[in-house]
C-alpha cells in the first residue's frame, strides 16, 4: 500500500510539472503568435497558435490525471518574454526538445503501472514529436528569409482535441496515430 501511495505522489508531482509547463507554453506560443503575424510570419503565427491548442489539450488532461489521484492542478503562470519570431520560434524548439528528449521520457519511466499517467505523457511526448518537427522547418524558413513559403501565409493546422497531436495536412490518416480519434474530430486551427 505504501508503495502505491508513493508512486501517486511521485506521479502528481510529475503531473503538475507537466501541467504547469504546457499551461506557460500555451501562453507563451499565444504571445508569440500575436508577434510572428506583426513580422508577417503569419504561417508561423499559425503553428504558433496550433501548438499552443495542443499545449492547451495537454494541460487539460494532465488535470484530469492530477484531480483522479487526489491532486489539485494549480500553477503559476510566467511573465512572457517576447523577442522576434526567429528567436520565439527557437525558443519554442527548444521547450519543445526538451520535452520530447528529456521531461516526457523521465515522466513515464516514473509513472510505474499507472495506466492513466503513461497515457497522458505519452499522448503529449508523441503531439510535441510533430511541434519539433514543424518548428524546425519553420525555422529554416523564417532564418532564410523565405517570405514566399508557408511560414508566411497563414495556414491551417489539424489538432487532435483529445491528445493534441498536431498535423499541416488534412486527413493524413483516418484515425489519430497517437489516441486512435476520428480525423474529422480534429480542430483546425488558422
Amino acid at each position: 500500500m505504501l508503495e502505491v501511495a508513493s508512486e501517486n505522489a511521485i506521479n502528481i508531482e510529475n503531473l503538475l510539472a507537466a501541467y504547469e509547463g504546457e499551461s506557460n507554453a500555451h501562453a507563451k506560443y499565444t504571445a508569440f503568435a500575436v508577434k510572428a503575424d506583426a513580422d508577417g510570419w503569419h504561417g508561423a503565427a499559425s503553428l504558433f497558435r496550433a501548438a499552443g491548442r495542443a499545449e492547451q489539450i495537454h494541460a487539460t488532461n494532465h488535470a484530469r490525471v492530477i484531480k483522479q489521484l487526489g491532486g489539485e492542478a494549480k500553477c503559476e503562470i510566467h511573465p512572457v518574454e517576447v523577442k522576434s519570431t526567429l528567436e520565439n520560434l527557437r525558443a519554442a524548439l527548444a521547450g519543445e526538445q526538451y520535452e520530447v528528449n528529456t521531461m516526457y521520457p523521465d515522466f513515464i519511466k516514473a509513472a510505474g503501472k499507472n495506466a492513466a499517467a503513461l497515457r497522458t505523457f505519452t499522448w503529449a511526448m508523441e503531439a510535441e514529436k510533430t511541434h519539433a518537427r514543424l518548428y524546425a522547418e519553420v525555422i529554416a524558413l523564417v532564418g532564410a528569409g523565405m517570405k514566399d513559403s508557408w511560414a508566411a501565409t497563414a495556414r491551417d493546422f489539424y489538432v487532435c482535441a483529445v491528445c493534441g497531436y498536431t498535423s499541416e495536412t488534412e486527413e493524413e490518416h483516418e484515425r489519430c496515430p497517437v489516441c486512435n480519434l476520428s480525423w474529422d474530430k480534429f480542430e483546425v486551427i488558422r
